[in-house]
């Protein structure tokens, strides 16, 4: 980029800084352009964005506030357009949407669409909505009467093997989702067929500098750094999981000295689940490492800061708000 003021070249830099939000101090990598002096900073659109976009997910951690995909998610489970979802909340229909789009609700407000998401208590709230048609109503009573008869005893295997679903700096200010870490399997699955080691690496190099772009991982996966790189937490159960329910193959091969290796082949496991800017992630990723063999990739990946300051630590778990910013490849 260059400088407005002089028009030579800048440089992108990034620092620790503090930014206030709501009265409230948040440290973050602050992203600037940097001409030839101190005074010649600036950001774009685009940085602003990430600047802010990191003070705005501590803030909802650190108030246990909804993020803008669990609000989507609430409203769709029901079967909702935004501007019906905001007639039952009480919100203006622009308020509601700026909420899914990343703006943070109020305490109330998140508190309220919160409460939402148990099907009796939104009941409570269509029976207090005065402005609901007749028809919209009785179509809301018979979804809400089904989700109580399918509301699980307890929570299913793979929230079990993702973690805690509360979105935090170790999951990259996402609650984990297992089917969308599914569809990052079956696109690396079914443009490089890697031996699981890789696989490993390929996976986390995608949420980790997806969150450098957005501020959000794609998975919401957290990872652990262990001797041979980082990997998904839990990730053997996750990937027999997925090969019990038929949404990916592995490929077995034994070796003389007694060792098996696993390679992931392809299935026809939902990828539209992920967003375009998420598949591009994934590609440059994919462009990346399709060339390099496992041990290149370990070796790439015991350069990270990521990795090197927490493979030796008790709690070996990397968080994306540390060190997503700062990946050699990102």
């Amino acid at each position: 980029m260059k400088s407005p003021i002089t028009g030579k070249e800048m440089k992108l830099l990034k620092e620790r800084r503090a930014i206030v939000f709501r009265k409230e101090t948040f440290e973050v990598l602050y992203h600037f352009w940097q001409g030839e002096t101190v005074e010649e900073q600036f950001t774009t659109t685009a940085l602003d964005e990430i600047n802010i976009g990191q003070a705005y997910n501590q803030f909802r951690s650190r108030h246990k506030l909804p993020f803008p995909d669990e609000i989507q998610e609430i409203r769709e489970q029901y079967g909702l357009s935004a501007t019906k979802m905001a007639e039952i909340l009480g919100f203006g229909t622009n308020v509601y949407r700026q909420y899914e789009a990343g703006e943070v609700p109020s305490e109330s407000n998140a508190r309220l669409i919160q409460l939402a998401k148990d099907p009796e208590r939104f009941r409570s709230l269509v029976a207090l909505c005065t402005s609901l048609d007749e028809k919209t109503v009785e179509k809301l009573q018979h979804r809400l009467d089904h989700l109580k008869q399918m509301a699980p005893v307890q929570p299913p295997l793979e929230s079990y093997l993702m973690g805690a679903l509360q979105p935090d700096e170790f999951s990259g200010y996402r609650r984990p989702n297992f089917k969308r870490f599914v569809a990052m399997v079956a696109a690396f699955s079914k443009a490089m067929q890697p031996w699981k080691t890789k696989l490993n690496k390929l996976l986390f190099y995608a949420d980790f500098i997806h969150f450098a772009k957005t501020c959000n991982s794609i998975s919401g996966m957290r990872y652990d750094a262990i001797k041979l790189g980082p990997v998904p937490h839990n990730f053997q159960g996750l990937y027999q999981l997925m090969a019990d329910q038929d949404a990916i193959a592995i490929e077995y091969t034994a070796y003389e000295n007694g060792s098996i290796g696993e390679r992931f082949a392809p299935k026809d496991a939902a990828e539209d689940i992920l967003s375009a800017s998420e598949m591009e992630t994934i590609q440059a990723v994919i462009q990346r490492f399709k060339k390099a063999s496992s041990h290149d990739i370990i070796f790439e990946s015991h350069l990270e800061k990521a990795w090197k300051e927490n493979v030796d630590q008790p709690n070996r778990m990397i968080s994306y708000q540390k060190y997503g910013f700062e990946l050699g490849q990102a």
